[in-house]
């Protein structure tokens, strides 16, 4: 998932990221209410993990214009504040969930999933593109051969170009998705990634192509 996290501690936010990435997710952060609120209102997000005491801007009042405006994005509460009454308002504001500080990262990473299993429940589970059907709550590719196991960053790829299945997708967007927004990536990179997920997806009938100054899409092959 491409997850926005709004949290003003540097220390925490690092180690927060680095296991976000490591279960495969792309990172984007923001160390206050306001350029988090403005981030989610122009980019969105599959996930925001929010802070409660930013600078700013509260984390309360971000989730709750979130609310009005991407009410599709689950939001994870992330904060010191662990009374009974601060749970409540910040499950009033719009949360989906609420853990407290100090956390363990296992917790943290499974909370996440829950909500991203939760947040897919409102597409099909498993959907079909050529010979290729995609679980997208067990995040899993099956083939006629069995299943296709993806390193995590051709996973990420797969997913997006997936949602976007004969539609193009920009560069710049695989980019974001993938590295998390403004990361310093050689656009080479991402070619090398679509070049890998090319050659273990065309023998089942679907490929990737290249639309030359635009970016990618993924599309069954044509057999003439």
């Amino acid at each position: 998932m491409r997850i926005v996290l709004i949290e003003d501690n540097t220390m925490l936010a690092r180690a927060v990221i680095q296991s976000l990435q490591d279960e495969g997710h792309a990172v984007d952060w923001l160390a206050n209410g306001d350029d988090g609120s403005q981030f989610l209102s122009t980019e969105g997000a599959d996930l925001a993990i929010v802070d409660i005491n930013l600078p700013k801007r509260s984390g309360l009042d971000v989730i709750r214009i979130l609310g009005t405006e991407r009410n599709d994005i689950p939001v994870l509460v992330l904060t010191a504040r662990d009374s009974l009454q601060d749970r409540i308002v910040g499950l009033d504001a719009g949360a989906d969930d609420y853990m407290t500080k100090p956390f363990e990262m296992a917790e943290l990473n499974a909370r996440v999933r829950a909500l991203g299993r939760r947040r897919g429940q409102r597409v099909h589970n498993i959907e079909t593109l050529g010979q290729l059907s995609y679980d997208r709550l067990g995040r899993q590719i099956s083939s006629p051969d069995g299943p296709i196991v993806l390193p995590r960053r051709e996973l990420a790829l797969w997913e997006i170009l997936f949602d976007h299945a004969e539609r193009v997708v920009s560069k710049d967007a695989l980019c974001d998705s993938i590295y998390g927004t403004g990361a310093d990536i050689e656009v080479n990179a991402v070619e090398l990634l679509v070049s890998r997920l090319r050659r273990k997806i065309e023998p089942f009938g679907i490929t990737i192509r290249a639309i030359r100054g635009l970016g990618y899409v993924l599309r069954p092959v044509v057999v003439q």
